[in-house]
């Protein structure tokens, strides 16, 4: 590893290099193997975003024909899965659902032999958003999804498994680029994770699984929800604007603003304020575009941090109707295709990942025995 000296949480640190992504090299810029992850979001789809990072090119049309046939045949999950689901509490934390879904799914389909790498992620990718919409569906209507949906497209399949009615065209496309934009982020705490993992020569599952518990933490994961929650407490933008300067003099902290990698802005934030602005103009609550304008406007003025991608891709889940307690697992379902990507890449050029600490502990000290020792 190299750096700058300053290693604390590894800010500044190199730690391996990737021909994956390119996060902030002009203060704003975001690139999947090159291309620009807006105009990815814009003119491609999810599913050719996914072949592009576990691959490393963009499909041509059969590809990702063939692509999109394999996705929707791997939705169905084993019984046993659909069991476990069923018997997990309905207070879980949906990240630890997909935490212990994925890794049961490697007890049952084990990656037996590296050389099929891709089928596992092209499963995952297929079984995740299977998982988490079985699991929901069943716990708060009943309902077991005993049939996946025929949809072609990832957002496609979540929305008409989360709502068991096949969405209108804008919305898939909404939820297909907000897919996009979370897909990959480089050496990102969970996609680090997943590299350690694979480091060891450990499956895919185990990294995935690992991956899906550090973004389970809210340093990593989570913003959206906090800032779906904050956006909600407020009945008008006036009030969000006097309350949110009143947090800022208390000291508290505002999820979904700043980015410890972006200077300028977050080039993904500009795509799902729009989409959201988009979406208000016929929700029953028009007033929270507004509202989440106001905040964004305070953040600006008083600490000249800028909106990051969880801001507004709150927004834009929330009028899409999609619960609050299940934003961070839509970073996951969108993101397995970046982690199993580092994976591959791990695995193809591999050297265990251990890195040395420095010590700050006491000096030297001489053992003193259980009968001389004073209670301290």
């Amino acid at each position: 590893m190299t750096g700058n000296g300053n290693t604390s949480g590894l800010a500044g640190v190199i730690a391996g290099r990737t021909a994956i992504c390119t996060v902030g090299a002009d203060g704003e810029s975001l690139k999947y193997r090159g291309y620009d992850v807006g105009d990815l979001a814009e003119r491609g789809s999810f599913e050719e975003v996914a072949w592009l990072l576990l691959c490393g090119e963009l499909p041509d049309g059969e590809t990702l024909r063939r692509f999109r046939a394999r996705l929707a045949s791997l939705r169905a999950l084993p019984a046993p899965l659909r069991a476990a689901l069923e018997a997990m509490p309905p207070s879980s934390h949906p990240m630890d659902v997909l935490r212990s879904g994925c890794s049961l799914l490697g007890q049952l389909e084990p990656e037996t032999d590296f050389g099929r790498s891709l089928d596992v992620a092209t499963r995952l990718l297929a079984a995740l958003p299977s998982m988490l919409l079985y699991w929901h569906r069943f716990h708060t209507e009943g309902v077991r999804i005993d049939r996946v949906t025929e949809d072609e497209s990832v957002a496609g399949h979540f929305l008409h498994a989360l709502r068991g009615t096949k969405p209108d065209e804008t919305e898939r496309k909404m939820l297909d680029a907000s897919l996009t934009l979370y897909a990959e982020h480089e050496f990102n705490a969970s996609t680090f994770t997943a590299r350690v993992v694979a480091s060891t020569m450990s499956d895919l599952y185990s990294a995935v699984t690992a991956a899906i518990g550090a973004l389970r933490g809210p340093l990593h994961g989570g913003a959206n929800e906090a800032a779906m929650e904050l956006i909600e407490r407020f009945a008008t933008p006036e009030e969000a604007e006097a309350e949110i300067r009143r947090m800022l003099a208390r000291r508290e902290r505002i999820m979904g603003f700043g980015h410890r990698v972006y200077r300028k802005a977050d080039p993904r934030n500009a795509f799902n304020k729009a989409m959201a602005r988009r979406l208000a103009e016929n929700a029953s609550r028009p007033e929270l575009f507004r509202i989440a304008e106001a905040i964004e406007r305070v953040m600006w003025e008083e600490k000249k941090l800028f909106a990051n991608a969880d801001f507004y891709s709150a927004l834009t889940y929330h009028y899409l109707g999609i619960p609050t307690r299940l934003f961070t697992p839509i970073f996951v379902c969108a993101r397995v295709s970046g982690w199993c990507a580092h994976v591959f890449e791990q695995r193809a050029d591999n050297r265990l990942i251990r890195p040395s600490a420095e010590y700050v502990g006491p000096g030297p000290r001489a053992y003193v025995p259980l009968a001389d020792r004073r209670p301290s």
